[in-house]
């Protein structure tokens, strides 16, 4: 069933009384739409599919108030219909999310606060399908892994899953929380199970982030474990357990710190490097010609965190990114703090540290 939205008159509309208070209103309308009237705009999309009206609204119609939140609009919900009031600009910007919000949740997808904010940011983009679908005549762009399915929550994680599946090595630049890391991951599960690589091999320094954590018990891995922690839990979250831990153990996935690199070719095989900007320049070159047939290889790093001795200078991830961007089968995502896609607050902590020019 499509959903059908239809225009009308403009004309007030009260506010849900559980919804909000007089503050609340206050933020969400500006002085410039009591000055110039003419520009607002009302609309109602009718929903067909009842089924899913609940997910849609969200319990005491969460959903809607987040919309309105983010975008300065009115939603109020009748039954199988939707009525949207404000600058005409918002009201077809949440017109939009509403729609992509309804047909995801009819094709089962889960929608969490998160993915909504993902959907009302994209919604920002020139078309929210562009976004999704890169081009109305190919499929959608997603990752499917044996837990879940994972569509790009902005337009640059749109264009960086494009580079996942078309360049041979991949630098994703960029704050935490941007989808760097996870969704290389997604991708290279994904490919494993299809077939298309043999091997998943997931490596980052081993370096502290500004502490001394002195000895460490136990063996090899007991030590390593620790800096390798979040490429266990991106692997967790994309695949099953018991199978991540036998895949482990046949050597289909292997998790190393780069000094294991050494001395190796990487052959069928999709290799990951994370916190790449704490690699030196030589431990940079020598984990990059590692390169082997039939494999694709994904740097990720944050230019800004650089942790090792000497800082940026020393920095590998900088110097590689400077000598071979722009070399043929060689791509680069550039992410900003616009593109976090945690909860929003990490959005504005990064934006106020990398505003004032501070590196860590």
């Amino acid at each position: 069933m499509v959903p059908s939205a239809k225009g009308t008159a403009t004309t007030h509309m009260a506010r849900k009384a559980h919804r909000g208070d007089g503050d609340h209103a206050a933020t969400i309308i500006h002085p410039e739409e009591r000055r110039d009237a003419s520009r607002r705009a009302r609309i109602e999309v009718s929903f067909d599919d009842q089924a899913v009206l609940g997910a849609l609204f969200g319990e005491f119609d969460a959903n809607l108030v987040q919309i309105e939140n983010r975008l300065g609009v009115y939603i109020a919900a009748r039954g199988d219909k939707v009525s949207i009031e404000g600058l005409e600009d918002d009201v077809a910007r949440a017109r939009d999310v509403m729609l992509k919000l309804h047909e995801k949740l009819v094709a089962g997808q889960e929608m969490d606060a998160g993915a909504i904010d993902a959907l009302i940011n994209m919604s920002d983009e020139p078309t929210l399908d562009g976004i999704i679908t890169g081009d109305a005549k190919m499929p959608p762009i997603q990752i499917r892994t044996r837990k879940k399915t994972i569509t790009p929550r902005s337009a640059m994680q749109g264009e960086y899953m494009r580079q996942l599946t078309s360049r041979d090595v991949i630098f994703a630049l960029g704050p935490a929380g941007t989808g760097k890391t996870y969704l290389a991951v997604a991708q290279a599960v994904s490919q494993l199970i299809t077939g298309s690589v043999q091997r998943l091999i997931l490596s980052r320094p081993a370096v502290e982030a500004g502490e001394k954590l002195g000895f460490l018990p136990g063996d090899m891995k007991d030590k390593v474990d620790p800096y390798l922690r979040p490429l266990y839990d991106a692997l967790f979250d994309c695949m099953p357990p018991e199978q991540v831990e036998r895949r482990i153990a046949s050597g289909e996935i292997e998790i190393a710190p780069i000094a294991f690199m050494r001395g190796r070719t990487l052959a069928d095989a999709f290799v990951i490097l994370d916190e790449a900007q704490n690699t030196t320049r030589e431990q940079m070159k020598m984990f990059l010609t590692r390169f082997g047939q039939n494999s694709r290889m994904v740097v990720c790093g944050d230019p800004r965190q650089v942790d090792i001795p000497g800082g940026d200078r020393m920095s590998g991830l900088a110097d590689a990114v400077q000598r071979l961007e722009g070399v043929e089968g060689i791509g680069v995502t550039r992410f900003t703090a616009a593109d976090v896609v945690r909860h929003p607050i990490v959005g504005r902590i990064v934006e106020a540290y990398e505003g004032d020019g501070h590196a860590d």
